[in-house]
C-alpha cells in the first residue's frame, strides 16, 4: 500500500483487518450486525514521542505489525478507496505475534 502521508510524533496509521463473516457455530453475521474490527495492520509510524527534557522515545510498533486497539480509538480517514485510522501509540493495546 502506497500512501503519501507521514504521521508526526507518536501517531500511527492503521488499516483495519476484516472480521470473521461467520460465528464458530457456522452462523453468517449480516453486515448490519457486524462491529468495527479492533485488529489492524500498521501502515506507517511517526518518529516517536518527545519527552519533556527533549529526548525522543522510539516507537514500539513498526509498519507491518498486526495490532489490537480500542473500538473507538483513532480518527478515520480515506485515501483513495482505502479506509484508514490515525491514532496515538497509546491507543494500541498490544501487538499480535
Amino acid at each position: 500500500m502506497d500512501i503519501n502521508i507521514r504521521p508526526l510524533h507518536d501517531r500511527i496509521i492503521v488499516k483495519r483487518l476484516p472480521e470473521e463473516e461467520k460465528t464458530s457455530g457456522g452462523i453468517i453475521i449480516p453486515d448490519t450486525a457486524k462491529e468495527k474490527p479492533q485488529r489492524g495492520k500498521v501502515v506507517s509510524t511517526g518518529q516517536g514521542r518527545t519527552t519533556d527534557d527533549g529526548k525522543r522515545l522510539p516507537m514500539e510498533v513498526k509498519p507491518g505489525d498486526e495490532v489490537l486497539f480500542g473500538k473507538y480509538s483513532g480518527t478515520e480517514f480515506k485515501v483513495g478507496s482505502e479506509e484508514l485510522l490515525m491514532m496515538r501509540e497509546d491507543d494500541i493495546y498490544g501487538v499480535v505475534n
